[in-house]
């Protein structure tokens, strides 16, 4: 005698469909790490942009106004290398050609005698006394403006 069993059969029923949300912890430790070597690079290329006014800035501020001729033709050596850097059309103006790119740069002009002093600098006897410490120093200050304004 067979046994009737049937009524005891049920239908199958698959499993629901694999979600893809929430993503496992595996993407979002992914997601993460993407997220901080982007904000890392950001970083860098942030501290590197400032670092290079910091050494600028620095190199200003080691510049000893004792003797002005001197101290002008390291000024304008920090600055030509600034532009070397930056404004590759530049690296080869002299004189009143340098003066004026230099201006057309910054906001606050540099003019009269603190700027015959800048473009005649390289070209004066370092023992010269024609000029004086007040021109030294409004130089130092145009650069230092020119530096935060450039970099």
């Amino acid at each position: 005698m067979p046994e009737n069993n049937l009524p005891e059969l049920r239908d199958i029923h698959l499993p629901d469909g694999v979600s893809a949300f929430p993503p496992a912890y595996g993407w979002w430790i992914m997601l993460l790490s993407i997220l901080a070597v982007i904000a890392m690079a950001y970083l860098f290329m942030l501290v590197r942009r400032k670092s290079k006014k910091i050494y600028a800035l620095h190199l200003l501020n080691n510049i000893y106004c004792n003797n002005s001729i001197p101290a002008v033709i390291e000024m304008s050596a920090i600055l030509r290398r600034i532009c070397v850097f930056k404004y590759k059309e530049a690296t080869s103006l002299s004189g009143a050609d340098w003066l004026s790119f230099l201006n057309s740069k910054a906001k606050k002009q540099l003019t009269g005698k603190p700027a015959e002093l800048l473009i005649s600098a390289p070209y004066i006897p370092h023992n010269s006394k024609g000029f004086s410490r007040e021109d030294v120093v409004k130089i130092r200050q145009f650069c230092r403006e020119w530096i935060g304004e450039n970099l």
